[in-house]
């Protein structure tokens, strides 16, 4: 499941979201979504009950979109109920230039 990012930034500035960035952690730390926790992606599949509940929502980005969306299609059929940002943080950025 994914989402455009100009409906994620709708819910995210009107309700708490879970916001996991699955990139690595020296990229997370030059630049990431604010409110968002650090999973890298390796550490998400190997042991996701270490990080999820089955009863929240979790919104997944990558740098451009394409890797959340396979983590979040994987996570899913265990289910897990995680949305991929389309766009990615590429996205994210791109978008909040316009607010």
């Amino acid at each position: 499941m994914t989402i455009d990012m100009m409906d994620f930034l709708n819910i995210y500035t009107n309700q708490n979201t879970n916001i996991i960035d699955i990139r690595s952690k020296y990229i997370y730390e030059l630049s990431h979504i604010d409110r968002a926790i650090n999973i890298p992606y390796e550490y998400l599949l190997l042991s996701p009950e270490k990080y999820l509940s089955k009863t929240e929502t979790y919104y997944l980005y990558c740098q451009a979109g394409y890797t959340s969306k396979e983590i979040a299609k994987q996570l899913n059929s265990k289910g897990y109920k995680t949305i991929s940002l389309n766009g990615g943080y590429n996205s994210y950025k791109l978008n909040t230039k316009r607010i």
